[in-house]
């Protein structure tokens, strides 16, 4: 939603970014409050599909990676410690003498974040509202060592980079899902929400395996794919995996998706994979995916699927299974007896 936080400091009058001739904003929320920022040049920089789509669509303009000098730039905090300090990092470099505002959550450490910055520079002014706070100064030159390093392997020869999902190697539930993979598998499939490629790369080795497409709303993630994932039978997709694809045209699909948009769990982001990859598969297709043990998909399964069970797992994750998807996303009929 659109920053109160920011919204406060204008009306208050605290905070006049419409001032500024030249302002970017570092991975705004698709509703950010662009009114605040008057009717200057603006940019926003964002690398989630799905938000750079719907700020595409209200006609900002929007990119991957911003490299032009600004006057102002607005930092909203994400959930990674390491690319919030990139995104800090980023906003200094493109407006070394102009102001950087940075806007977050609680939840997503702008507290210990403030007190780093205030480590470094002088603030100009901060204010709290809404569970967050906002804050902004004069950058300088002090923030270069915080900037994102490049995409680089970790343990295991994987190319990852800070602030992805799982950036310091595979992650347990990813490593569960490949161990229990069905040999079986065959065709034509996806990897939804694929990451950097851990899956992909595996669903590669499987021998009858044809065609993997991976898709990831990520650009920096994605990025990394393209390092570990270069078997001509796989294609990469920047993409919001909801929505990717042609009905009924896969023969299986894998995933471990995500379920959080903040720090609070979030079944439905599930349980919409689930609903598109029903959507994806042939009327005989196979989906595997793993979940956290708690996560409450079973029911969605049983709607949108003729069979599924638990495969395997351990106390934290579940590996599920489910056949024949349902093309008209109703609870099948039971048979008569």
């Amino acid at each position: 939603m659109a920053s109160p936080r920011l919204i406060h400091a204008v009306e208050t009058g605290a905070l006049d970014p419409a001032s500024s001739a030249r302002a970017l904003l570092l991975e705004p929320a698709a509703d950010a409050a662009f009114d605040a920022f008057g009717t200057h040049d603006l940019t926003a920089q964002q690398n989630f599909k799905p938000s750079y789509d719907a700020l595409e669509a209200q006609g900002v303009t929007v990119v991957t990676h911003a490299t032009d000098p600004a006057d102002l730039v607005h930092v909203t905090v994400p959930r990674s410690r390491d690319l919030a300090r990139g995104l800090i990092a980023q906003a200094a470099r493109l407006a070394p003498q102009g102001r950087v505002i940075v806007d977050g959550a609680k939840t997503d450490g702008i507290d210990s974040l403030l007190r780093e910055v205030k480590a470094r520079v002088s603030i100009d002014a901060q204010l709290s509202k809404a569970h967050g706070r906002i804050f902004w100064f004069t950058p300088g030159d002090a923030f270069a060592d915080w900037a994102l390093p490049d995409p680089a392997a970790v343990e295991g020869g994987w190319i990852t980079q800070p602030g992805v999902f799982s950036a310091d190697g595979p992650d347990p539930g990813s490593q569960a899902l490949v161990a229990a993979l069905p040999k079986a598998l065959k065709g034509k499939g996806a990897d939804l929400g694929g990451g950097w490629g851990f899956l992909t790369a595996h669903l590669l080795d499987l021998p009858e395996v044809t065609h993997v497409d991976l898709v990831e709303a990520d650009r920096r993630a994605l990025t990394c794919a393209e390092r570990n994932v270069t078997d001509p039978r796989a294609a990469l997709h920047w993409a919001d995996a909801t929505t990717w694809g042609q009905a009924r045209s896969l023969d299986f699909v894998v995933m471990n998706p995500p379920f959080h948009t903040s720090r609070t769990p979030d079944a439905s982001l599930g349980q919409a994979f689930i609903r598109a990859a029903a959507r994806l598969l042939k009327p005989k297709g196979q989906l595997v995916m793993v979940a956290n043990r708690h996560l409450p998909y079973e029911t969605t399964l049983a709607a949108h699927f003729a069979q599924h069970a638990e495969l395997g797992g351990d106390t934290r994750f579940k590996i599920l299974h489910a056949a024949s998807p349902n093309a008209t996303g109703a609870a099948p009929r039971r048979k008569r007896r």
